[in-house]
């Protein structure tokens, strides 16, 4: 008989087990990716014949090992759910918990839990639980990109070909956005690198320096330009002084003209015959570097073998693609010489003894990459005692009277081309420093020679007499 009930007891089980302890859905609809800033709503949807004890939402963090609360609804102290007091009542009901979270952050990005329990049917003590999960992906457009020059400023080289590398740095996406490179409007056809290009070891961190290319130029690449020649045949001199120029020795104390500045003089940029081709290849890399708040900094190279001929006024231009981006974003830059470098001198009216600064003040054009400046005194050395100075600025400390009327030049340059421009330091008499001086510091061992000299001689005529 005992094998007879068996079957009995086995179908009523499944009738039993609901009774007892009754049943629970829960369900978490599914989110779309979200942008930083906008309001999201999370929704838990859960199907019961039981009676509600609690709901708990936790976000999840540390790759599952945390969970913390956010939100929590307990039955006990509240009346939301009273209507449920029939609970001997077969009967289900639907239901629907929500949080929202008005302006999302890139730290809100992860997972996120529903927890739902009803009390056994049988006991009232015991209870129930299910849970559901949603993956919160929140997106974040780039906040910022720009174009630079890798291993600037540095110099021109009149002979000799140069690999030129521009470094796209696009910060605060997530994910990584997509970045490309244009010249004059036109998407470039680049060639992937497996390792970034020597010359933007500075940006990267220290890496051993190696040449991208060789090009072998011809024989004319020694040869002066042309401009230079013709100013050699004529006997002139390669810069032209100002012809309104008044020395020191010809000017009044109260004279305005003070200092001479002689604009641009010489422009060098003379070109070899290199070999290019009208198509050159241009080399692409590109590294993502993930950021402490989750976003990704991604860092595009281009680089390519540089004909100033060609790639001078050429515009290039980084473009940025985003999810979280209704239209791509960009930024751009245009390859120029520097040209006609505006050099300002101070004190516009310097004396001897005083410090003098010669600082360039822009140009008359828009430079990039940044120029490399370089100063000389024409046909000596700087105060000093050094043969050239490199920077913006060029400062003599207390000038004396000898350096009235000499020249000092400027040439500023960058992988492009390069130009010279003059400036004549003039200096006026410092009234705080009395004339002569100089000379009779100079001459007050020599008189003084003289006088024993004298009293010797007169001394033996003494003797001989």
């Amino acid at each position: 008989m005992g094998k007879m009930m068996w079957p009995g007891v086995g179908a009523l089980l499944p009738l039993l087990l609901p009774l007892t302890l009754g049943y629970l859905t829960v369900t978490i609809e599914p989110l779309p990716p979200v942008v930083v800033g906008d309001a999201v709503t999370l929704k838990c949807n859960f199907k019961t014949d039981g009676r509600m004890r609690e709901i708990v939402w936790y976000r999840v963090t540390d790759g599952g090992t945390i969970r913390q609360k956010i939100f929590t609804f307990d039955a006990m102290f509240s009346t939301n759910f009273s209507h449920m007091e029939n609970y001997r009542k077969r009967e289900d009901l639907l239901y629907q918990s929500t949080v929202r979270l008005p302006e999302v952050r890139i730290s809100d990005n992860g997972p996120y839990e529903c927890h739902v329990g009803i009390y056994d049917r049988a006991t009232r003590e015991k209870v129930v639980l299910s849970s559901d999960n949603v993956f919160l992906n929140v997106m974040s457009p780039p906040v910022s990109i720009a174009v630079l020059a890798a291993d600037s400023p540095a110099p021109f080289n009149t002979y000799q070909a140069q690999n030129f590398t521009l470094v796209c740095i696009v910060s605060g996406g997530k994910p990584a956005p997509q970045v490309s490179f244009k010249r004059d409007g036109e998407l470039i056809d680049v060639v992937p690198m497996l390792e970034p290009p020597p010359a933007a070891a500075g940006l990267l961190g220290n890496r051993p320096s190696r040449k991208l290319f060789n090009r072998d130029s011809d024989d004319t690449k020694m040869q002066k330009s042309l401009s230079l020649l013709d100013t050699e045949e004529r006997g002139l001199s390669p810069f032209t002084e100002n012809p309104y120029r008044v020395r020191a020795a010809d000017q009044g104390p109260m004279s305005s003209p003070v200092t001479e500045s002689i604009p641009e003089t010489v422009v060098s940029l003379e070109f070899p015959r290199w070999v290019h081709s009208t198509d050159p290849a241009y080399f692409f890399h590109q590294m993502h570097l993930p950021m402490s708040d989750g976003s990704v900094e991604v860092r595009a190279m281009l680089t390519w073998t540089l004909n100033p001929q060609v790639d001078n006024e050429a515009l290039f231009s980084c473009e940025v693609k985003h999810p979280a981006l209704s239209m791509p974003m960009q930024s751009e830059v245009t390859l120029a010489a520097p040209k006609g470098p505006k050099i300002m001198m101070s004190p516009t009216r310097a004396r001897v003894g005083d410090t003098v600064r010669i600082t360039v003040h822009g140009f008359q054009n828009e430079v990039f990459p940044e120029p490399l400046f370089t100063w000389t005194r024409v046909g000596g050395r700087l105060l000093d005692g050094r043969a050239e100075h490199d920077g913006k600025e060029l400062v003599l400390e207390r000038v004396p009277a000898e350096l009235n009327g000499s020249m000092y030049r400027c040439t500023a340059q960058n992988p492009l081309g390069s130009t010279d421009t003059h400036t004549r330091l003039i200096i006026f008499e410092n009234p705080n420093i009395p004339l002569g001086t100089e000379d009779s510091n100079s001459s007050g061992p020599v008189d003084s020679d003289r006088l024993i000299l004298v009293l010797l001689i007169l001394t033996v005529i003494f003797e001989l007499t």
